[in-house]
């Protein structure tokens, strides 16, 4: 996978916000142009789970855009998902790699270590995420990053970076100057009325 496709806006999905048209939100997300859709379910309904993340993989096919599954690794197989994302209590990066072989994405959550995203990248990790930049209320408790973590990690990585937490169209520019490969994104799409509309807001700041 080339690192030209971990760029733009990548939607993060919400059970709670999308719980009554998860498919349609999903689509509107992407003709918005979203680039990368995270689907992100800590519940315990596998049957759920595997239709939802089915249904994001064809809506990913259709719209060309890369699909990434949160922490499970079986179901990411399972949808032939394009990679996982992992965070510090997750499957260990060298394990995930065995079992997914080397054609697939593993994202890594760094929070504010830079040390962290520099082991990853070592590890073979194929970009990391920094965050929280803003507060959220989706992770109230999130540790705080900063702009200028993304500098440095722009200097001492050669993998794209992702920049999460209380993202919106109206603070993401200063990330995406610093040099955010990645902005994920959850309440700002997924809780606005017109989808399609605040998907486009926030992927016109790439360009």
């Amino acid at each position: 996978m080339t690192d030209s496709k971990l760029r733009g806006l990548y939607a993060i999905t919400d059970a709670t916000l999308m719980a009554d048209n998860f498919e349609l939100a999903i689509e509107q997300c992407l003709q918005g142009g979203t680039r990368i859709i995270q689907y992100r379910d800590k519940s315990e309904n596998s049957e759920k789970r595997l239709k939802q993340a089915k249904a994001i993989r064809q809506l990913c096919n259709q719209y060309r855009a890369l699909f990434i599954v949160n922490d499970d690794i079986e179901l990411a197989i399972a949808t032939n998902a394009d990679g996982v994302h992992l965070g510090k209590d997750d499957l260990a990066m060298t394990t995930a790699r065995e079992q997914l072989g080397h054609n697939k994405i593993i994202g890594i959550t760094c929070y504010n270590q830079l040390q962290n995203a520099i082991d990853a990248e070592h590890a073979g990790a194929d970009y990391v995420a920094f965050g929280a930049f803003f507060s959220s209320s989706i992770k109230p408790n999130a540790t705080d990053a900063t702009l200028s973590l993304i500098e440095q990690a722009k200097v001492q990585l050669t993998i794209p970076v992702c920049c999460i937490g209380g993202i919106t169209a109206d603070n993401a520019k200063p990330l995406i100057d610093k040099g955010a490969d990645m902005l994920a994104v959850i309440s700002d799409i997924f809780s606005n009325q017109d989808i399609v509309t605040a998907s486009q807001r926030l992927t016109k700041l790439f360009s």
